[in-house]
């Protein structure tokens, strides 16, 4: 989504690899965003303007402006990208190659990064997504492999690495933070959903939510207690008292 009401950006390959925005209200197209030659697997909008930036398996980052269909500023990286602003929209993290985190400050990204955290490599899976914490303190990498790790924003140490989870079959299964920053969640193979506490790194809840298939979706509310799970279900969630 955009700031507007119902207007998005999303990334399609149904001629080439241009991303389009979207008015939802008469399904119209607004403007076509065209520059990445291969396709576009990251998309994050910037939290305070009209900026948003896209990665692609072409192993570059771009940066747009919703106002005009040229292409901003053009990062080139070494391997298929994960990316998204902070909280401030004042710099961009990118994940490269599944192996390093460069961060980017939105003003002077010609400049290169002005940090980067080299990962551990792990073959066995690839990153699949990279989410800040609210409060901007910590970077959640997620993986199509059976973990996920908690990285220190500043200082790009891993301050945990979650498992324990199903994931056999290397799906895209969507990490969140709960909007106070404090727990990690994702969801699972068997349709069961992991929840961590961030700063113990101690696995805190396991909920059942009947679902069919792998979780491949999960987004807490951005205001209040509630979050949602889907596989080809959806499942809408409430705290209870009694637990």
């Amino acid at each position: 989504y955009t700031h507007a009401a119902n207007t998005v950006v999303y990334s399609s390959n149904k001629i080439d690899d241009t991303i389009r925005y979207l008015s939802l209200h008469d399904n119209k197209y607004i403007r076509y965003f065209p520059g990445h030659s291969k396709r576009v697997v990251a998309l994050s909008m910037s939290p305070v303007d009209d900026t948003f930036i896209s990665g692609s398996l072409d192993k570059t980052i771009r940066l747009w402006d919703l106002r005009s269909p040229n292409c901003q500023g053009l990062m080139h990286l070494q391997g298929k990208p994960v990316c998204s602003f902070d909280p401030e929209g004042l710099i961009f993290a990118a994940g490269v190659n599944s192996e390093m985190v460069k961060l980017y400050d939105l003003r002077s990204f010609d400049k290169g990064p002005f940090a980067t955290f080299k990962m551990q490599y792990d073959r066995t899976c690839e990153w699949t997504g990279l989410k800040f914490s609210n409060d901007g303190k910590l970077i959640l990498i997620s993986t199509n492999g059976s973990f996920i790790r908690l990285i220190d924003a500043f200082k790009g140490v891993v301050m945990h690495t979650f498992g324990g989870y199903a994931n056999s079959k290397a799906v895209t299964l969507e990490a969140s933070f709960t909007p106070d920053s404090q727990f990690i969640m994702i969801g699972s193979e068997d349709g069961k959903i992991h929840v961590w506490n961030g700063e113990s790194g101690i696995k805190v809840a396991v909920l059942d939510g009947k679902h069919t298939g792998p979780i491949t979706c999960l987004q807490f509310n951005p205001k209040f207690m509630t979050f949602a799970s889907a596989c080809s279900n959806m499942a809408f969630w409430l705290p209870t008292i009694d637990d």
